[in-house]
């Protein structure tokens, strides 16, 4: 029998953002295959369909990352509950991971949501070096390695000299398994027109991001600064940029008063589903941050067009977009303009697409590499 303890140290149930989700739907369709539990910390919520048991024994304080008492809680619960795999999110409990495996004698494996340390290099982190090396430690005492896409996997098949064969990639996903219907395309435009006065007629253009997140704030930075002017500049063009987003910094108040340069701002959204099932064309001018953009993942999902920065579209096979992904070099933002105006919208994204990006699919590889 494979009992797995998930062990998740920040919040993420309810799960609102990309990387919430990527814990919360993991888990959720992974207590499909295995039995599943997950210790974590108090701010998170647990609802009745997430169909396995969660206890919130982690403080919420910063100082649970080095709290050495949670090695004899957790040892407690594995012995209980006869643990043979432990699951941790990111790098961050690898010394606390690496402990229980070595007295409790079970199996370690790291769920990477991207390159921890290169992440943080690239927004400027003087001490990311510092990471880089606890990171690789922590990957190569684990018995499995989860990446989730193929460049971070073969980084650190490479930079942290880890065997190929413990180290799988599972992608990020989500539970559709068929594109939306044309009907309701159609009737989420036109909720979304109203809701936000919207000519019907007018291509709708959508960012989303937490804004509070460098990466995201610095895209925004690039359509408010590079793309609007170019589109803006073409009186014949119609269109409307919505951004959602929560975190907004009070500089970017103003924000909420241009309407006349075609540019709305939701804020956060209860249902971003709404918008991606409404709007014409994702445009995804983000160049860093690393793992893959789940933000792009949700919106290919939701049968939107997608526009991209190269960096942007990492971790996504262009083979199974069929035309529903435009990807532009890094920079090149009169092409990504110019794309915006030109591509037609109206292609369907492709089955293929959902056999690799459904949930379903991506948990019943992640219970195989787990059982062999």
């Amino acid at each position: 029998m494979i009992n797995v303890l998930s062990i998740v140290s920040y919040k993420f149930l309810p799960p609102d953002m990309g990387g919430q989700k990527g814990i919360a739907f993991f888990n959720r369709y992974l207590s499909k295959h295995v039995n599943l539990s997950c210790v974590t910390i108090q701010d998170n919520t647990a609802l009745p369909a997430e169909g396995y048991p969660i206890k919130n024994l982690l403080s919420n304080s910063s100082s649970r990352y080095i709290n050495v008492f949670y090695f004899f809680m957790l040892r407690r619960i594995i012995r209980e509950e006869k643990i043979t795999h432990i699951i941790i999110e990111h790098p961050y409990y690898g010394w606390l991971g690496i402990l229980l495996k070595w007295f409790c004698k079970v199996k370690l494996i790291v769920h990477s949501h991207n390159i921890e340390a290169q992440r943080f290099k690239s927004m400027g982190k003087w001490w990311w070096g510092v990471l880089w090396h606890y990171e690789k430690m922590t990957h190569s005492k684990a018995d499995r390695n989860f990446f989730i896409q193929d460049n971070d996997r073969n980084y650190a098949i490479e930079n942290f000299k880890l065997k190929p064969e413990k180290c799988t990639t599972i992608t990020y996903g989500f539970e559709l398994s068929q594109a939306p219907a044309l009907a309701e395309k159609q009737s989420a435009r036109e909720q979304i027109c109203k809701i936000h006065s919207i000519n019907k007629t007018n291509r709708l253009l959508l960012f989303n991001g937490t804004l509070g997140y460098k990466p995201n704030l610095d895209a925004l930075d690039i359509i408010l600064e590079k793309i609007n002017p170019v589109l803006l500049a073409d009186k014949n063009f119609n269109y409307t940029i919505i951004i959602c987003g929560s975190k907004l910094p009070a500089d970017y108040e103003g924000l909420v008063n241009y309407k006349d340069r075609c540019i709305i701002y939701a804020g956060f959204v209860d249902d971003i589903n709404l918008y991606f099932k409404a709007c014409d064309i994702f445009i995804n001018p983000v160049m860093d941050g690393g793992g893959i953009k789940t933000k792009v993942v949700e919106a290919l999902g939701n049968d939107l067009s997608v526009i991209s920065t190269q960096s942007g579209a990492i971790g996504i096979p262009v083979e199974i977009t069929g035309d529903k992904m435009y990807i532009v070099e890094d920079n090149d933002w009169n092409k990504f303009s110019g794309l915006i105006k030109t591509i037609d919208p109206a292609q369907t994204i492709p089955p293929v697409y959902f056999e690799h990006f459904y949930w379903g699919n991506i948990a019943a590889k992640a219970a195989k590499a787990i059982i062999t």
